[in-house]
């Protein structure tokens, strides 16, 4: 069994590519025999929990010319290669994402983690969806098959929050100093978002030396 640990933030674009390509190479039999866990990283850890108006933070970051909409060409021409259409035009706050770290960890106890994972990122970035939102945070883990109720309990407790706080922390531990990174069998840290066939390679590598 290969572990591999995804070291990312649900409002990085990157994780999200990373992901898509990361799909796309377990979905060969190199998927077999590999296990997946998210892990938690934030990006703005020093935005205040309820989140922040996303011009308001932009023009504090570049200036009152920032473009909310806008984003770097590589970044969309490098989404729109792996299926993903970034409507950044849609987002109108920046969350702070603590409490979808938080979810993320009830997904792993439901087995819907990857999932997850996958309709947060998409309600970031494609419908615009506020992921700091308790109430928003709710209606996507009842459509990835958390009932709605226990999703709920669970943010509104503090359940999970030691978990992440210990994996935040951790990160720097393993060489994770930006997202994503992919920890491989608690050894081998891959950084960044890199292509399909270097996820490939590496990945044939590091079971080959496990098998040996």
């Amino acid at each position: 069994m290969l572990s591999i640990e995804i070291f990312s933030d649900v409002i990085c674009p990157w994780c999200f590519i990373g992901k898509r390509r990361l799909d796309q190479v377990l979905s060969t039999e190199l998927g077999e025999g590999v296990f997946l866990r998210w892990r938690p990283y934030q990006l703005y850890p020093q935005i205040p929990l309820e989140g922040v108006d996303r011009r308001e933070y932009l023009e504090r970051r570049y200036g009152p010319n920032a473009d909310r909409a806008g984003m770097p060409a590589r970044i969309a021409e490098e989404a729109a290669a792996e299926g993903i259409e970034l409507r950044y035009d849609l987002i109108e706050r920046t969350p702070n994402t603590l409490l979808a770290h938080r979810l993320l960890e009830l997904g792993f106890a439901h087995g819907c983690q990857h999932e997850l994972a996958e309709a947060l990122f998409q309600a970031y970035f494609c419908d615009g969806r506020d992921v700091g939102d308790p109430d928003t945070l709710v209606a996507i883990a009842a459509d990835t098959g958390i009932e709605a109720q226990t999703a709920q309990a669970y943010l509104t407790s503090e359940a999970g929050l030691d978990e992440v706080q210990a994996q935040l922390a951790r990160a720097p531990d393993v060489g994770v100093s930006g997202v994503p990174g992919y920890y491989l069998a608690e050894s081998f840290l891959l950084p960044g978002a890199q292509s399909a066939d270097t996820m490939t390679q590496i990945i044939q590598r590091v079971k080959a030396k496990l098998e040996s």
